[in-house]
């Protein structure tokens, strides 16, 4: 029997690579606002907005108190809440998308790219987001639910989605992917398993740590800023 053509790949981080913001950030407000989380949840993360919003501490920090706020309050929410809310989400936000990375999806699809995303944001809002997109396939948290279907707070192989390279490594063996001409993009140093794969690594307006490794491997730099694309 012939074997069948391997798929080229293209894999994407998704918060601050094509969106521009954070999907666990946006999901974590409107959980606040439709009152399944209760408004006391913002404490948790307020002083650390202010500290990276008057550039007195970094991002990364701030987005850790987030992911903190959200899987203390997550536990005893219904599974269909949190869908509708994902919807609800993605209805508003879906085009609040970077130029660059939104036109390079296009493109590698044109090309019959396999179009891979791996985001630490939960499955069930990254599935929907990227399906927007026409993304082939998406890998996120997966939340466990209880019987009762709730969720109990509980992360599902945490240890695999934690590693970005890993989850590369099972879609390819999954979905008869090669590395040859692959593409990859990403915009912290938590990206560089994967961006070491690939043939083509692209630092898209990346932080501090992605930015120094980038520039000694001699990989892609792009920054996005209002109306202008910078290739550095």
């Amino acid at each position: 029997m012939k074997e069948s053509k391997k798929l080229k790949v293209a894999i994407f981080d998704i918060d601050g690579t094509i969106f521009r913001s954070s999907l666990l950030i946006e999901i974590v407000e409107v959980l606040i606002q439709e009152k399944l989380f209760p408004v006391k949840t913002r404490e948790i993360y307020s002083q650390a907005y202010k500290n990276w919003i008057n550039r007195k501490d970094s991002y990364d920090k701030y987005m850790w108190k987030v992911v903190e706020a959200f899987y203390q309050n997550i536990k005893g929410i219904s599974h269909n809440e949190f869908l509708k809310i994902t919807k609800k989400i993605v209805n508003l936000r879906k085009d609040r998308v970077y130029r660059y990375t939104r036109d390079l999806v296009e493109e590698l699809k044109k090309k019959d790219y396999y179009i891979l995303a791996i985001s630490h944001s939960p499955k069930v809002l990254v599935d929907e987001f990227c399906q927007h997109l026409g993304f082939s396939k998406s890998y996120g948290r997966l939340l466990e639910i209880n019987k009762n279907g709730r969720y109990t707070g509980e992360v599902l192989q945490e240890e695999f989605i934690n590693d970005k390279a890993k989850v590369l490594e099972r879609a390819m063996i999954k979905e008869n992917l090669t590395l040859k001409d692959s593409v990859g993009v990403g915009d912290s140093e938590g990206d560089i398993p994967f961006l070491k794969m690939v043939e083509a690594p692209i630092c898209f307006n990346p932080n501090k740590k992605l930015y120094e490794h980038a520039k000694r491997a001699g990989w892609k730099i792009v920054a996005e800023r209002k109306d202008v694309i910078y290739h550095i």
